[in-house]
């Protein structure tokens, strides 16, 4: 099932993140404000900023080639939805997501820390 926004439904916040409804969680009749696979980079993300400023981490090539193999599964489950080869669950959706997030974060953090010491 694809959902296509029409103009009228256009708004810049949806370049962040698209929203529909049936990929979103739901909590008390109230929906999350990201889809599940957003909601997970958010927390995979913002759970490894705060372990890095607790924990030393060195960038390494070999972290950084982990931190992007980690982007391939939220990829994968997004594209081959969106490509109409199969359909995902808000479960997956959310553990690529965490999965995705993770990575995401050690590449910025890796990007910083080459800026600050270069």
């Amino acid at each position: 099932m694809k959902h296509e926004l029409s103009n009228e439904e256009f708004k810049f916040s949806n370049l962040i993140c698209h929203r529909i409804p049936e990929r979103t969680f739901k909590i008390r009749g109230h929906y999350f404000p990201v889809c599940s696979r957003c909601t997970g980079f958010y927390i995979g993300a913002f759970s490894y900023f705060i372990l890095a400023y607790f924990v030393y981490v060195e960038y390494t090539v070999y972290l950084i080639s982990i931190a992007i193999i980690m982007l391939i599964p939220a990829f994968l489950d997004g594209f081959t939805q969106l490509i109409g080869l199969r359909l995902s669950n808000n479960g997956l959706r959310l553990l690529t997501g965490l999965i995705g997030g993770l990575g995401l974060a050690i590449i910025v953090k890796a990007i910083k820390w080459m800026i600050i010491s270069s």
